[in-house]
């Protein structure tokens, strides 16, 4: 059998999903489907989601300091 990302892409899927996380597929959250979760494939980051982990994870610390992590975790990761 050889190995292509699409093997490699299809068991990681499985595998995040038998651990509990939520998988979807690029296409149905590319740019422009009604899923999307950003403007372009330039943008790397799922900010909308990284905003999300940060405010689940950190409940006790202020609105303003979650913003300015989500922030500087976007740019540091860009």
């Amino acid at each position: 059998m050889s190995l292509n990302e699409s093997i490699v892409e299809d068991a990681a899927l499985t595998w995040f999903g038998e651990l509990g996380y939520a998988v979807g597929h690029g296409p149905q959250l590319a740019p422009g489907e009604p899923a999307a979760q950003r403007d372009s494939f330039s943008e790397v980051v799922l900010v909308g989601r990284l905003r999300e982990a940060i405010r689940r994870l950190n409940p006790a610390i202020p609105e303003d300091a979650r913003e300015e992590l989500s922030g500087a975790s976007s740019a540091v990761l860009l």
